[in-house]
């Protein structure tokens, strides 16, 4: 076993600390990553701080935007070498056999998929092995099935590709899934992490973005960040204005918000993907679906086929995340100005930071 450095919270309360942790040699078909970057995600600190409920593993070591260099490789090893670029974002294994996994939608499986953290690996036989929990990116290594491994593209920016494994995936998959194609017009509601790269992503597909904000601050920001358009949601008229616009509304918002308003957006037909998770839920009126055929949806990330997909297609249209580096020391602070919105768009780890 490698004795590991990470930084990790005791328990619901307490602020993340210096932690170590084990990580286990490569096995046959594992690699062993030095990570160099790990994303911040909103949803570590949800966890890390309890906010979900009921099923969390403490101690915990978040991060799943993990991005490193492999430094070892297991005897059956194929598609990695020594030195390569890789990432490993929410997920690190799958049961591998029911129809999800199967068809590449692992994220899906029936049986729940190994969480990078705050979940359990897997035994010889793919079920969960509750005495062996994973431990995320906020360390300096980690030990994966090269099945799950991501090969970050040549010339991509390592620290930027971070986010790319959660914020990307989660924008790019509905994107993808929902035919956006050039010429559509896309709503984007929110525009922070997700909503950032939303909009990144939908404008190189060719779509005519507009950015649903209730900051008229952002207006600026998102018109260069590709948007055509930009709305505030704070002002009544917006939706009378937009009504019946869009062929697709990608809702990043996690804050509570009513689905019935952006619903009246879209096109006869159009769809309303939601990807942000409120505390709470949140009603929907049947009128505004029934009337003009329109879907609700919700999408979880995507499976590795489609993230590695998703990967290819930022390196090819110059797309990555805007991220602020941090220190490991820093992420208590990073996690309260979260909370307060004060980044753009992505806090990144310099897991070099730990490692000193």
């Amino acid at each position: 076993m490698l004795k590991t450095p990470a930084y990790a919270a005791l328990n619901g309360q307490s602020p993340l600390a210096p932690y170590a942790i084990e990580r286990r040699e490569p096995g046959p078909n594992e690699v062993l990553i030095d990570i160099l970057y790990c994303g911040v995600c909103h949803s570590d600190l949800h966890q890390a701080r309890d906010e979900w409920g009921g099923g969390n593993h403490f101690p915990m070591v978040p991060g799943h935007e993990i991005v490193g260099r492999v430094s070892q490789v297991g005897s059956a090893v194929t598609r990695y070498a020594v030195g390569d670029a890789v990432g490993v974002g929410c997920f690190v294994d799958s049961c591998r056999t029911c129809p999800q996994c199967t068809a590449g939608q692992e994220q899906h499986c029936d049986f729940g998929m190994s969480g990078t953290y705050n979940s359990f690996e897997r035994d010889a036989a793919h079920r969960f092995d509750r005495s062996r929990p994973t431990w995320g990116g906020y360390s300096t290594r980690i030990t994966v099935d090269q099945d799950y491994v991501l090969r970050i593209p040549k010339g991509m920016p390592l620290d930027r590709a971070a986010p790319l494994l959660c914020a990307g995936i989660t924008t790019y998959s509905p994107l993808r899934q929902y035919g956006v194609k050039a010429g559509d017009e896309v709503a984007v509601v929110g525009l922070g992490g997700l909503g950032h790269m939303a909009v990144k992503l939908a404008a190189a597909m060719g779509a005519r973005v507009t950015v649903l904000s209730t900051s008229e601050s952002k207006r600026a920001a998102a018109l260069e960040l590709g948007a055509a358009d930009f709305a505030s949601t704070r002002d009544p008229a917006t939706f009378k204005q937009l009504a019946g616009r869009f062929d697709l509304v990608l809702d990043t918002v996690s804050a509570e918000h009513d689905y019935n308003a952006y619903l009246e957006l879209l096109k006869f037909a159009g769809t309303m993907v939601i990807v942000g998770i409120p505390n709470e839920p949140a009603p929907v009126a049947a009128f505004p679906l029934i009337l003009r055929r329109r879907k609700l949806a919700g999408s979880l990330i995507g499976g590795i086929r489609e993230t590695q997909e998703m990967l290819d297609f930022c390196a090819a249209h110059g797309v990555a995340s805007d991220i602020e580096l941090i220190d490991i020391a820093d992420i208590n602070d990073a996690y309260e100005r979260m909370i307060r919105g004060d980044v753009r768009y992505r806090f990144v780890i310099d897991i070099a930071s730990l490692k000193g």
